[in-house]
């Protein structure tokens, strides 16, 4: 069979992306555990024209909530033209029923147990409509399928070494979706960082480790990175803030090539980290584990959330100045996203304040889903506006990078570089997230036939759009 692999998307910004940083790991993953004997290609809707007229089978479509819109639209129009459409992500895992309305099969929780098994089913006339993956145990998993990306992604090698996390962040799905923790054999960890034809020399030789907490188990990381060292690389992951407390294990990270470190700060304050369920993260130490992060020559990425309950606006534009204060690197700014499956969900939902007025495209973490404690909806927007706008501002980003060049190693400091000049050239081109509630154009459901989708299928998506 021919088989297209898409990774749904909805644009995010006001022009789009100018320059696609890093592939998501899902449909070259997806693409690696295929058998053999199918054809695979894979589409990435962020920057590839999707062909609709493709002569695949199978239409295999991965999305998280922010994109479904998207995904459902593909969905529509594959159908008019007899394709067989199967859903996989995040998003599927937790609505179902809606899935099931635009799709023909689809594939809850992680796909590897079930995948070969659904392809089968297919060749033989039995497709089901739920495949309900199990935890994968990570052993004999193939080498992903880089040869399928494109080259406008500047990073291309992204790999997991491990899946799941120990952590129960109110607001991440992760402990549900993937539940335990689970690691890759090194052998085949080290197969993957080695992988080296790729067309330009960055790409060879930069890994991104897909982890959600690649430094969790520490006998299995400081073995993996030693066995790193002799790979000369240069690598990124995601990692808790506890590291800084590790001098060994940091000097590993330098000695193995690590360039980068992204780490989930989410807040400045003492309640909104309690809201986080993120009591591990303590503010007294947020600048001093910067520091120990950075003496190593490693650049520090962090995520910040805007919207928890205890946040006002001015408490939110004030954190602008604080990541600038504790040396953070790279800023990632969100908006407080209540996704099915988290425990902030259920919280929210069961004080009536989703809004369900408001569709998936407000759930892609730049706007606002639910009523906030402290502030309206729309403050809660402008504030994380003027948090991005001026944390992004020209000065700031010039502060940041010029910070980089007497601190950091060749490799975090080009990281910087790139990542603040990029967000940086987005600001002064007011190339800003965009306010959903203004977009009808990205919004819009296409309208399906009776007789392609039923007349269930077409009152659904009338109520919902």
């Amino acid at each position: 069979m021919k088989i297209d692999l898409i990774i749904a998307y909805v644009q995010r910004y006001e022009f789009g992306h100018e320059r696609d940083f890093v592939p998501p790991i899902t449909g070259i993953h997806l693409a690696a555990i295929t058998p053999v004997e199918h054809e695979v290609r894979v589409f990435h809707q962020q920057i590839d024209k999707i062909e609709m007229d493709t002569d695949a089978d199978v239409i295999a479509i991965s999305f998280f909530s922010g994109f479904a819109i998207a995904a459902y639209n593909l969905a529509i129009e594959f159908r008019r033209r007899g394709k067989i459409l199967i859903a996989g992500g995040p998003h599927v895992t937790y609505c179902q029923a809606e899935a099931l309305t635009y799709f023909n099969a689809i594939v809850t929780g992680e796909a590897e147990n079930v995948w070969p098994t659904l392809l089968q089913d297919i060749e033989h006339g039995r497709l089901q409509r739920v495949y309900a993956g199990t935890p994968c145990d990570m052993t004999s998993l193939p080498t992903p399928r880089y040869d399928l990306l494109p080259n406008r992604f500047f990073i291309k090698k992204v790999l997991q070494a491990t899946r799941g996390c120990p952590f129960s962040c109110s607001f991440c799905t992760v402990p549900s979706l993937n539940p335990g923790f689970r690691l890759r054999p090194i052998e085949d960890v080290i197969r993957d960082a080695s992988y080296d034809k790729f067309k330009y020399w960055w790409q060879r030789k930069i890994v991104w480790f897909w982890d959600d907490n690649l430094t969790i188990k520490r006998p299995y990381i400081r073995q993996l990175l030693k066995e790193m060292i002799p790979l000369k690389k240069w690598w990124l992951t995601q990692a808790s803030m506890d590291i800084a407390k590790d001098p060994e294990l940091l000097d590993l990270m330098k000695a193995s090539g690590c360039i980068g470190v992204f780490l989930g700060i989410e807040s400045f304050g003492v309640e909104s980290l309690a809201d986080a369920n993120k009591r591990q993260n303590k503010i007294a130490n947020y600048k001093t584990a910067v520091k120990e992060i950075r003496k190593r020559g490693i650049a520090v990425m962090a995520g910040f959330i805007a919207g928890f309950d205890h946040d006002d606006e001015q408490s939110i534009i004030n954190m602008a100045d604080q990541l600038m204060e504790i040396g953070i690197d790279v800023p990632f700014l969100s908006i407080m996203t209540p996704f099915r499956g988290t425990p902030i969900y259920t919280k929210l939902n069961q004080e009536g304040r989703i809004l369900h007025d408001r569709n998936w495209n407000f759930y892609n973490g730049y706007n606002v889903a639910f009523k906030p404690q402290k502030i309206s909806e729309h403050q809660l927007l402008q504030a994380h506006r003027a948090l991005w706008k001026k944390s992004f501002s020209p000065l700031y980003s010039f502060k940041r990078i010029l910070r980089g060049v007497f601190t950091l190693r060749w490799g975090a400091f080009l990281l910087s570089f790139f990542m603040n000049s990029f967000y940086g050239y987005k600001r002064m081109r007011k190339n800003y997230p965009i306010d959903m509630s203004k977009r009808k154009d990205l919004n819009k459901l296409v309208e399906p036939s009776v007789r392609t989708f039923g007349k269930n299928a077409i009152d659904y998506v009338k109520t919902y759009s």
